[in-house]
């Protein structure tokens, strides 16, 4: 079967796409609850991801375990300086995904969602390719001419 070489290595970096994706919404989450009320508690994360208590929980253990927040029971969730850094590129890249689907014409709310499942499979190459599209777009905008 022609180009079947490609398929494990496609497979593969989609796994461990999965991998990572609830680590990046996580600290992405705790960095706008910090951001927007000075703190994160592990109810406020079930709340927002609609989960429970204990999924939140094994959840910051998991990222405890890969060093990127800390926390004591029943205290705040704080983001390490590794886990803000995650949270700094994911929420550039789901950025750059939202309004790159802006442009293309697709509503705001839509675009909000769609981003949260793209940005995490989204290679690098075609990011860069979005975020200079969207900088063409908006810059032929400002100056007047057609894209």
């Amino acid at each position: 079967m022609a180009g079947s070489s490609q398929r494990p290595n496609r497979h593969s970096r989609t796994r461990s796409d999965h991998a990572t994706e609830l680590a990046e919404d996580y600290v992405e989450a705790i960095a706008a609850l910090v951001a927007e009320k000075g703190i994160c508690r592990a109810v406020d994360l079930a709340r927002q991801f609609q989960v429970t208590h204990v999924t939140v929980n094994r959840t910051i253990q998991r990222l405890k375990r890969q060093g990127f927040v800390d926390s004591e029971p029943y205290g705040p969730v704080m983001l390490t300086s590794a886990g803000r850094k995650i949270a700094t590129a994911s929420h550039r890249r789901h950025e750059t995904v939202s309004q790159f689907l802006i442009a293309l014409g697709v509503s705001e709310a839509t675009a909000a969602v769609d981003a949260e499942g793209i940005e995490h499979h989204v290679s690098p190459e075609t990011l860069a390719a979005m975020d200079a599209f969207v900088k063409a777009q908006t810059t032929s905008r400002t100056t007047g001419e057609s894209a």
